[in-house]
């Protein structure tokens, strides 16, 4: 009998799991989106991922090669700082509507996870629980229109290979930023929620930045 994490697994569609792999930066920009290649390592027929591998392209998450076929696209520098710049306003919108409208139950469910967080130094494990905070604030806002707009804007921070969390400095400032976002939440102070959650993604971007410059030096 499967358990619920290899449950929802399975439940993963072709296109989740190839995102996966850029996020985890298995599949990093250039690599070659090959149908054998990915049907073989995902367990499935050619015919789904083909069809993810356009859904893909379309989204801009893959791009031509040189060669014939996709490979993952490359974001610029350029388009890094555009990402962030609608990412930083859009966020600090989000959460200044979750110290708005939040309710007790989301409020409580954010403390319970940045106090979670405190004893965790696992990269991978972070990464994902950063994502699932940031996902509930965006919940919490109780704007569908502001939730539609940050999961397309979500769409494409899959092709920023690697984790900022690889970094012990960026663990530490992150859950302090974090507990600053989540404080005012809780408070009702939108102007403060606001202005912390733009700090934090400005702060993301920063660590973005290098690593990309680190990147392409090596």
């Amino acid at each position: 009998m499967k358990n619920g994490s290899d449950t929802t697994e399975a439940r993963r569609s072709p296109l989740d799991h190839i995102m996966g792999l850029i996020e985890l930066g298995e599949l990093r920009p250039g690599s070659r989106l090959t149908e054998v290649d990915l049907a073989q390592r995902l367990g499935i027929s050619r015919t789904p991922v083909r069809e993810a591998l356009h859904r893909l392209h379309a989204m801009g998450l893959a791009e031509h090669g040189p060669q014939r076929g996709l490979i993952v696209a490359h974001m610029s520098y350029d388009q890094l700082r555009q990402l962030f710049a609608v990412r930083e306003g859009l966020e600090g919108m989000a959460t200044r509507l979750a110290a708005e409208h939040a309710s007790r139950a989301e409020v409580s469910l954010l403390r319970e996870m940045v106090e979670g967080d405190r004893e965790i130094r696992d990269p991978v494990k972070l990464f994902e629980r950063n994502k699932s905070l940031h996902r509930l604030i965006v919940q919490a806002s109780h704007n569908q229109f502001m939730i539609e707009a940050l999961g397309n804007l979500r769409v494409h921070l899959s092709l920023l290979p690697g984790s900022t969390y690889a970094n012990e400095e960026r663990i530490i400032a992150a859950q302090q930023e974090h507990e600053e976002i989540v404080d005012a939440i809780a408070k009702g102070d939108g102007d403060r929620a606001e202005r912390a959650a733009r700090q934090h993604i400005l702060s993301g971007y920063r660590v973005r930045l290098k690593m990309m410059t680190e990147r392409d030096q090596t």
